[in-house]
């Protein structure tokens, strides 16, 4: 009796979590998008590879150029993923980067001073260490919010999905359906800038950054290991067109991502996103006095932290 009681409150339990997950995750899980539906090549077009009708694409850094591309449309709010496969091996010095801006430059730099921007960046690494992966928020034209976390698995060998969701809410980073990171729009109480009224476009690109992204740029780049490759499938957008006909909306449907089921982050979400900051964190500006002797106001308790 005791066995079958305890067999019954373990089947409850796993209940309740399936339930509490499928909550907290989109209401479909992204599929096989092919590149052509929503992105384009911005430069070095020869530097990128299509693959299987499309369905994958590589990009390739030499020592004469990197390449990137970006989404046809710009939106504003919405869940943006791809899935990616890290350039493997000896990567010091290069920079695979996933990112939604209002603006493209290639150094990832911006000609506008109202500047926003949501970064995932996978620095490289020597071969043997793990990758890191820096996430960074850029509002009304101020940066300055690194993070950096080890991940906990190897991006060089199969393909991952990572996210970005992002409404009036917050900002959410996710790496296969594990929150790493929330930035809450804290424009009302703290007076934190929050982007919210310029439409942006998603990004990515493939490039050298050996003066910075590896040791802080002690390791340089071994154009002996070119060309290095990373890889790309899973082109999914849910987002509204913001353009002169801003009724279209790639969901075809309910907005899903203002509804308020995604306003917050859930309890299971946060204890994921604890898992990542203790185990997994390597640098936080939160916690950086040396730059930030007063606590940034956005990295209270549930916020930034």
């Amino acid at each position: 009796m005791a066995k079958s009681f305890s067999f019954s409150l373990s089947l409850c339990f796993l209940t309740v979590l399936l339930f509490a997950m499928a909550m907290a995750a989109p209401p479909r899980k992204p599929i096989d998008v092919p590149f052509q539906k929503n992105y384009v090549p911005t430069w070095a077009t020869d530097h990128i590879k299509n693959i299987n009708g499309g369905n994958e694409i590589q990009l390739y850094l030499d020592k004469y150029t990197g390449t990137g591309f970006q989404s046809r449309g710009s939106y504003l709010f919405g869940h943006f993923s791809m899935q990616m496969k890290l350039v493997p091996g000896d990567s010091a010095g290069t920079v695979t980067a996933f990112y939604v801006s209002i603006n493209f430059s290639p150094m990832l730099s911006s000609q506008k001073s109202e500047h926003d921007e949501i970064d995932f960046e996978f620095l490289g690494n020597r071969s043997g260490h793990p990758y890191i992966l820096q996430t960074n928020v850029f509002t009304g034209g101020k940066g300055d919010r690194e993070q950096r976390i080890y991940l906990w698995f190897d991006p060089t060998r199969e393909y991952h999905a990572y996210s970005v969701l992002w409404n009036m809410f917050l900002i959410a980073f996710f790496v296969d359906d594990v929150p790493i990171r929330v930035f809450k729009n804290s424009s009302r109480d703290l007076g934190v800038r929050f982007p919210f009224n310029q439409p942006m476009k998603i990004y990515s690109s493939l490039w050298n950054a050996d003066d910075w992204a590896t040791r802080g740029g002690l390791e340089k780049t071994d154009w002996s290991k070119a060309p290095f490759v990373a890889s790309y499938r899973s082109f999914h957008i849910d987002g509204c067109e913001s353009s002169a006909d801003a009724g279209f909306c790639a969901t075809r449907g309910l907005r899903w991502w203002d509804q308020k089921d995604f306003q917050d982050l859930d309890g299971i979400q946060y204890r994921r996103l604890a898992w990542v900051r203790k185990e997994h964190t390597i640098y936080n500006y939160c916690a950086d006095r040396s730059r930030y002797p007063a606590v940034p106001p956005e990295c209270g308790r549930d916020r930034d932290f």
